[in-house]
């Protein structure tokens, strides 16, 4: 059986915002459509779901986010994971800049958790809390000039 990731699905606030947030980062929007009916509850397993949804692409064409903001049901808020507790836990990014990807994340209006920082001179990388709690790694190989 072969087996391959399609996609990381994460449910927005804003649709609008999470979009600008990664494609300001360097991702395509590859997709955009609304769902609902018998196929999308029999899915998802939530009755009467009607959802917008938005699919981005990273520039090399191999990693996908799904993105979805509730119509119906509503959206539950929740609080924002922390990195040790149970359950999806982040989204990375490879960077060749770093410090270009943070001006991005600041126009946003989120920043690292704690800083950067620097793994034994092979990477800088740090954790960003962005639209909707989530969190995004983003990491910058050092041995690639």
């Amino acid at each position: 059986m072969d087996i391959k990731l399609e996609n990381v699905g994460i449910a927005v606030r804003d649709i609008e915002a999470t979009i600008a947030f990664f494609t300001d980062l360097g991702l395509t929007v590859v997709g955009r459509d609304k769902v609902s009916g018998d196929w999308a509850d029999t899915a998802v397993g939530l009755d009467g779901n009607h959802a917008k949804i938005a699919m981005l692409q990273t520039p090399d064409g191999n990693g996908r986010l799904e993105l979805f903001e509730y119509i119906h049901p509503a959206a539950i808020e929740t609080e924002q994971t922390r990195p040790n507790e149970i359950g999806m836990h982040r989204v990375a990014f490879s960077v060749d800049d770093i410090d270009a990807a943070l001006e991005v994340v600041a126009k946003h209006g989120y920043a690292p958790l704690r800083g950067v920082a620097n793994y034994q001179d092979v990477y800088k990388l740090t954790y960003v809390s962005g639209p909707s709690g989530i969190i995004v790694m983003l990491a910058q190989d050092l041995t690639k000039k």
